[in-house]
C-alpha cells in the first residue's frame, strides 16, 4: 500500500487501485473532504488557494483538485506552477479560506501529495485534520447545483508579491548582497525552484546564476531530497565553474541546503543555524527547532544570550511552539526555515535571501563562516520491529533507564548527554523505531546510536 492518509494531508504513489494509491477517485475524495469542511466551517462564500510544483502527475492532480472544488461551489485561485511557502503566503495576500498545495515534498518523482493549509496559510491542526479524515471515510459532502458553482481565477503575480515581501524586509540587504557579487549554482531539481529561486537570487542583486537540472519536467535528475549523497553534481560544478556556493531547494521549495566554495555541504543542519544567527543580531527573542535538529541551534541562542526550545518533529509543532514562546526565528534541521515576520511557514525563498545577507555582511567565504559554528555530526539509524511489538513499552523503559540524565518525552524519548544527544521515536507509517543521535564525531554518534540499538534489543 503506497498511500497515506495523515491529519496533515494524503500522500501516495501514482496509479493502481483507489485506496491503495493515490488514483483520481482517492484526489477527487479528498478534495471534496477538504471542501465540505471549510463549507460547514462558517456561512459565505468559499475561496482556496491551489499551487503545486513542477512533478510529472501535477497537471492531471491539479485538475482533478480544482474540479472538485467548483463542483462543491468554491472558488478556486489557480496559481499552476508554485512553491510552497508562495502558497501559503497567497492565501493570506488574497484573503483566502484556505489552500491545498500539490506535493510530496522530497519524495520520489511517482509521489504525489495534497496538503491543507487554513485560512492563515498555516497547515490544518491535528483535530482538523482528523474532521477531513472522516469527512474523507464516509464520503460525506454534497455538491452544489449547477448555477452555483465556484469560479476559477488565474493568479499570476503570487511569486512576485511573496519575493516583494522578501525585499521589503529589513533584514534583507540587498546593498550588501549586490557589493558582494555573488556567483551562485542552483540545484533546481527539474522541479519549481528552476524559475523560483532565480527569480529571487536576482531580485536581490545575484546577477551571475548558474542553474542545474533547470527543465521543469517533474522527472527528477536525482533522488530529490538534498541529501549529501544526492548533490555530488552540484558540489562539483561549484568547484568548477568557482562560486561563491551553491544552492539546493526540494521540489516545493521550502527546505534549503548550501553548498560552500570548497564543494562540501554547509550542512543542511546548519542552514536554520546561520540564518538564526543573522536574525539574532538584531532580533531579541527565543529560538525553537524539533527534537531531532542538531544542537548547534542551542549554542547560537546561547551566544546571544535567548533561550532555545525544542519541539516535537513536525512542521506544525514547531509552529506551535514559536508562537507559545513568541520565537523570532525557527525552523528544522532538514533545512527548513520559518521566519513568523513573514509567515509561519517553512521558506526557502526568504532562508536565501537572510543567508546571502549574513554571508556578505560577514565578508568570509561560505567555508569560513561554516567554520564559526561547532561541529556536530549526527547517526540515523532504524530499528525494524514485528508489528506486534509493543514500542511505547520500550521507551518508557529506556526513558526509566536514563532517568538521572535530561530526559524530554514530548515526542518519544530524547537523552541529552553533556556532549552528545540521542532521540528515540516510533515511526507513524511503519514498525520501526527511529533512533537519531548527535555527537562531536561521526564515529561517536554512530556508537551512540548502535549502543542504543544493543540496548534496546535486550529489552
Amino acid at each position: 500500500m503506497s498511500l497515506i492518509k495523515s491529519i496533515s494531508g494524503f500522500r501516495g504513489t501514482i496509479g493502481g487501485r483507489p485506496n491503495d494509491n493515490l488514483t483520481p477517485i482517492d484526489i477527487v475524495k479528498f478534495a471534496s473532504a477538504y471542501g465540505t469542511w471549510l463549507i460547514r466551517k462558517s456561512a459565505g462564500k468559499k475561496k482556496v488557494i491551489v499551487g503545486r510544483d513542477g512533478r510529472m502527475s501535477g497537471l492531471m492532480v491539479e485538475a482533478l483538485v480544482e474540479q472538485s472544488l467548483l463542483a462543491l461551489g468554491i472558488d478556486v485561485v489557480h496559481l499552476g506552477l508554485s512553491t510552497t511557502p508562495t502558497v501559503e503566503m497567497a492565501v493570506v495576500f488574497e484573503d483566502a479560506d484556505g489552500g491545498i498545495i500539490l506535493t510530496a515534498s522530497h519524495n520520489p518523482k511517482e509521489w504525489n501529495a495534497l496538503k491543507l493549509l487554513n485560512e492563515k496559510g498555516e497547515f490544518v491542526s491535528g483535530e482538523e485534520g482528523k474532521t477531513i479524515l472522516a469527512l474523507a471515510e464516509q464520503e460525506d459532502f454534497v455538491y452544489a447545483a449547477v448555477d452555483a458553482m465556484g469560479e476559477l481565477i488565474s493568479d499570476d503575480n503570487s511569486l512576485s508579491k511573496h519575493i516583494q515581501a522578501i525585499l521589503e524586509h529589513p533584514l534583507v540587504d540587498i546593498y550588501a548582497i549586490k557589493k558582494a557579487n555573488f556567483k551562485v549554482v542552483v540545484d533546481a531539481i527539474n522541479s519549481s525552484g528552476a524559475f523560483t529561486v532565480p527569480a529571487l537570487l536576482k531580485a536581490i542583486g545575484v546577477e551571475d546564476i548558474l542553474v542545474l537540472n533547470a527543465e521543469m519536467t517533474g522527472d527528477f535528475a536525482h533522488n530529490p531530497e538534498p541529501l549529501k549523497e544526492h548533490l555530488t553534481e552540484l558540489c562539483d560544478t561549484v568547484v568548477k565553474e568557482k562560486a561563491h556556493l551553491g544552492i539546493a531547494v526540494d521540489p516545493d521549495v521550502d527546505r534549503l541546503c548550501f553548498v560552500s566554495e570548497d564543494g562540501n555541504l554547509f550542512g543542511e543542519e546548519y542552514t536554520l543555524v546561520a540564518v538564526a544567527d543573522h536574525v539574532l543580531k538584531t532580533k531579541t527573542g527565543a529560538t525553537v527547532s524539533n527534537l531531532s535538529s542538531t544542537r548547534a541551534l542551542k549554542d547560537v541562542s546561547d551566544k546571544h544570550g535567548v533561550a532555545y526550545h525544542a519541539s516535537a518533529v513536525g512542521e506544525v509543532n514547531v509552529v506551535a511552539k514559536m508562537k507559545e514562546v513568541n520565537a523570532p526565528i525557527g525552523g528544522e534541521g532538514n533545512g527548513g526555515i520559518i521566519y513568523p515576520e513573514l509567515h509561519y511557514g517553512r521558506d526557502s525563498l526568504v532562508g536565501v535571501a537572510l543567508f546571502l545577507t549574513h554571508l556578505a555582511a560577514s565578508k568570509l567565504t561560505c567555508s569560513a563562516l561554516r567554520s564559526t559554528y561547532t561541529n556536530y555530526y549526527m547517526s540515523k539509524q532504524k530499528i525494524q520491529l514485528t508489528p506486534n511489538v509493543d514500542v511505547d513499552k520500550i521507551l518508557n523503559k529506556m526513558a526509566s533507564k536514563y532517568a538521572s540524565e535530561d530526559v524530554n518525552k514530548i515526542d518519544g524519548v530524547k537523552i541529552n548527554f553533556a556532549n552528545e544527544w540521542v532521540h528515540l521515536r516510533k515511526s507513524n507509517t511503519e514498525p520501526i523505531i527511529r533512533v537519531y543521535t548527535e555527537s562531536t564525531s561521526a564515529t561517536k554518534a554512530n556508537e551512540l546510536a548502535q549502543r542504543f540499538i544493543n540496548e534496546i534489543s535486550l529489552i
